[in-house]
Order: C-alpha cells, then sequence, then structure tokens
C-alpha cells in the first residue's frame, strides 16, 4: 500500500491515515506528523480535531456511530500480536476502530487472530472508501473547522495537575482504569486539558514487576451518564498471559469491539 494512497489528511501535528493492515473499512489511523513533538497543548488539540474530522468522514461515508481508540505507550507488539493492531513503526500512533451496521467482520474478531491469519480486505474496496472519505473532508473540511472551534474540544483552558482531572482506578494485577472526572461519555467531548491528563496520568503508572510498556485501549460509554474509560495494560515480554487478549473478552470491551 503505497504512502500516496494511505495517507487521508494532514493537519498541523497529525496526519489521519489508512494503517499498514487495516482489519475492518472503518480502522484508520491518528499517527504524529514529526515524532520529536512534545504533547503539549497545542498537538493535543490538533489531534482532538484530527479525532473529529475522522469521526465525521466516517459516519458520512460508512454510517459509523461508535468508536474505540487503541494506542501504545513504550510497547510494541511481539510474535502474533494477539489482541493488538501490528506496529506502524515507533511513530505514536493511535488506531480508531469505527463500528457500523454493515460491516462485514469485526475489530474485535480480527484482533482475536494472530496477525498472519488477519483477512486482509479487498485493495478495491479500500481505494472506493478512501476516495470517498477524501472527498468528504475537502467537501466538508471549512464546516468541520467552524464545528469544531465551536465545540468543547477546542476550549483552551489552563492546563491543570492531572491529578484533578483524571480518576485512576487499580482494576487488577498490571491492570488500570483512568476516567475523566468531569465524567464524559465520548472522546468527542474532551478538552485538551483532559487528553493532556490521561498522558500525564499514563506516565507516571510504575514500571515494576518486569513491566516496560502499557496497551491501552479507550471505550466510550454507549450509556449516558457513564463516564468514557481508558484501559492502561501492564506488558513484558516475558508475560505469561496476554492482558489485551483477557481485556477482549471482558463485556464492556467485547460490546465495543466484537
Amino acid at each position: 500500500m503505497v504512502m500516496s494512497r494511505r495517507l487521508l489528511y494532514r493537519s498541523g501535528f497529525w496526519e489521519i491515515a489508512r494503517p499498514r493492515h487495516p482489519l475492518t473499512a472503518a480502522h484508520v489511523v491518528i499517527r504524529l506528523s514529526d515524532p520529536s513533538t512534545d504533547f503539549a497543548l497545542p498537538s493535543a488539540t490538533d489531534w482532538l480535531f484530527c479525532h473529529h474530522l475522522a469521526r465525521t468522514a466516517l459516519a458520512k461515508v460508512l454510517g459509523v456511530e461508535h468508536c474505540a481508540v487503541m494506542f501504545a505507550h513504550q510497547w510494541h507488539p511481539l510474535g502474533a500480536g494477539l489482541g493488538e493492531p501490528v506496529a506502524e513503526s515507533s511513530t505514536p500512533t493511535f488506531h480508531l476502530f469505527g463500528r457500523w451496521d454493515g460491516e462485514t467482520t469485526t475489530p474485535g474478531h480480527q484482533l482475536s487472530l494472530p496477525a498472519h491469519r488477519r483477512v486482509a480486505l479487498p485493495e478495491s474496496e479500500l481505494e472506493v472508501t478512501d476516495e470517498a472519505i477524501r472527498e468528504v473532508l475537502r467537501r466538508d473540511l471549512p464546516d468541520a473547522v467552524l464545528a469544531f472551534a465551536e465545540g468543547p474540544g477546542a476550549a483552551v483552558e489552563p492546563v491543570l495537575d492531572p491529578a484533578l482531572l483524571v480518576r485512576t482506578i487499580p482494576a487488577g494485577e498490571r491492570h488500570t482504569v483512568m476516567e475523566p472526572v468531569r465524567g464524559v461519555a465520548s472522546v468527542r467531548d474532551f478538552l485538551p486539558a483532559d487528553l493532556l491528563a490521561i498522558a500525564a496520568s499514563l506516565g507516571g503508572l510504575p514500571l515494576a514487576g518486569g513491566v516496560s510498556g502499557f496497551s491501552c485501549l479507550a471505550v466510550e460509554s454507549p450509556a449516558p451518564g457513564r463516564p468514557l474509560r481508558v484501559h492502561a495494560l501492564g506488558r513484558s515480554a516475558g508475560e505469561d498471559v496476554n492482558p489485551v487478549v483477557e481485556l477482549l473478552r471482558s463485556p464492556e470491551v467485547s460490546l465495543a469491539l466484537l
């Protein structure tokens, strides 16, 4: 898959693209253009803008209503990579998995298979979908910019102590859950400070017992009044059990991805 076909949109700090190994037609990535860029207020705001664009385009092209976000922190999938998308590179990358009524396979089904057994989507299908996404972005970009500017994601507010913005909940051995204290149910309702607080909380998790990094999954709540949750799973090369596979089987995550 050549870069000219993979790239869907490039913003100030981030780009929206197809991963090298898309698992479904609604699987796209938000990837940092320059890996040396610090994750600070400008880049966090731009990430939310790219998320807004990607969600808007996937909704218009495929009818996507819900979306889960998966990313790795100081970790790369090993071996069969069960439960995880194939690593793109060392560049910070967030995988968006949209869900819609017409999907012929699900992200959870694909992720439950070893990487070499996952079913590749037909190139012709991806080409048509990607061109439709680009067309939506070209046509609707001015309206999308205006909607984002008037929405919560672009609000520029003081970056407070992460402990005041994120609730960190131990959920088992090597498993931590982070929730924005504002109780927002979707990434679409994030403020830049929410994103920065989650990043700071993730960076503060202990690396003990052989843990070298984290596999992370943000699951939006389908029910009003329930906050979005970010699961951070400690990973190590010598782990006895793959915690991501266990998480995929949990009711909360299986409903989002399977």
